[in-house]
């Protein structure tokens, strides 16, 4: 299938007849999202090399540090966060408009998260992502390893920490590359600090909830969701990507709005599912952690509010030393009360109100259609 790249227009890359029974458009739309993925990587692979460099000059040190922090960025990651700012954007303008001007504000969004991640690792205390050792872990063993001084697990966290720092400066390094009049990118500015104000916000409510979890509701673990997750996952890049195009129609800001915020929530719905049920070998991360620390996630909430006495009192006896058997027993409790189901009703319901939400408003045809597969795709995944 002929492709014109990021800068194509993607209809005129959609093939006339599916190939296995697969539907045209949306094998076109992958393809599509692959090129901006590929684009975003390499853009953060010519900016991480530079930055690297540079440090190792200052010294050698210096430089190993800076290539671990470069390896978490380019480390896998389903680059979800430039995919919607890139369908944001397109939304508002169209196909003819070339996206080489904004993919270094595209690619900063991946330097955010990675900050995000390796911070949120340290603070839940977690061995694996992606299905490598966490920053903190990785460091921690070369320290024992190398018979340095000190207490290996702390140096690993005071690195991992640095790391996360250094990520959240090249991210505004490279945003401020953006080919766009200084106006306007000091406008996009101005959403992309609120972003990063809103995911702290969403953190420090989800380590709050944990140091009191039998007081905490259903409510406020959606509040978490709805700051941690969806405002730095879906709804924030969603309008980034329009405020990247110079959006002004207050209809289309309410329709992104409504549609980030439900797929947001929907989306760390599953994270809650894939936290208790996922396959470690597709998620990268353990199965079961949320059941061992009592993390009180909407799934958990609603497994406690819908429990028998009997369900209640196995649910409240787990600890941080469970084993596997005794986890997956849990697991087949949580169904068992019916919070299973509940909860994918209410992703259900989100995804239907993030949908009706396009149909309010005009926008290019061809991001409707993504933004739609998006949707789908981000709540009926195995990772």
């Amino acid at each position: 299938m002929a492709n014109d790249g990021p800068t194509g227009n993607l209809l005129h890359v959609v093939p006339e007849q599916s190939v296995d029974g697969e539907d045209p458009i949306q094998a076109a739309l992958a393809a599509y999202t692959r090129d901006i993925i590929v684009a975003v990587d390499r853009i953060l692979a010519e900016f991480l090399a530079a930055e690297v460099g540079a440090l190792g000059e200052i010294d050698a040190a210096m430089g190993e540090f800076a290539a671990t922090a470069r390896d978490y960025v380019l480390g896998g990651g389903k680059r979800v966060r430039p995919t919607f700012a890139y369908w944001g954007w397109r939304g508002v303008l169209g196909g003819d408009q070339p996206v080489e001007p904004v993919l270094p504000a595209l690619a900063a969004l991946e330097l955010l998260h990675t900050f995000a991640l390796v911070h949120d690792d340290v603070m839940d205390a977690s061995t694996t992502r992606r299905g490598r050792p966490t920053a903190h872990v990785a460091v921690a063993a070369r320290h024992a390893a190398d018979g340095r001084n000190g207490d290996s697990e702390r140096f690993g966290e005071a690195v991992a920490v640095l790391i996360g720092d250094l990520c959240i400066v090249w991210a505004d390094q490279l945003l401020a590359r953006t080919a766009l009049p200084a106006p306007q990118l000091l406008e996009v500015r101005r959403g992309y600090d609120r972003m990063r104000v809103e995911t702290v916000a969403g953190q420090y409510l989800d380590i709050l909830g944990e140091t009191d979890p039998t007081n905490w509701s259903v409510d406020r673990a959606l509040r978490v969701a709805r700051y941690k997750t969806a405002s730095y996952t879906v709804l924030r890049p969603l309008l980034f990507g329009a405020s990247l195009a110079g959006a002004g129609d207050p209809a289309l800001i309410t329709a992104y709005n409504r549609y980030g915020r439900s797929v947001g929530e929907a989306f760390q719905l599953c994270d809650d599912l894939l936290g208790v049920y996922g396959d470690p070998c597709t998620t990268g991360k353990p199965a079961g952690d949320d059941l061992r620390t009592g993390k009180p996630t909407a799934l958990l909430i609603l497994a406690r509010q819908l429990a028998t006495p009997a369900q209640r009192r196995a649910l409240d006896g787990t600890g941080p030393r469970a084993d596997e058997p005794e986890i997956a027993r849990l697991a087949e409790v949580v169904v068992d009360t019916g919070a299973v189901d509940r909860i994918e009703r209410m992703i259900d319901e989100r995804i239907e109100d993030a949908l009706s939400a396009l149909d309010t408003v005009a926008v290019d045809e061809t991001a409707r259609t993504a933004l739609v597969g998006l949707a789908t795709a981000a709540t009926r995944r195995s990772a």
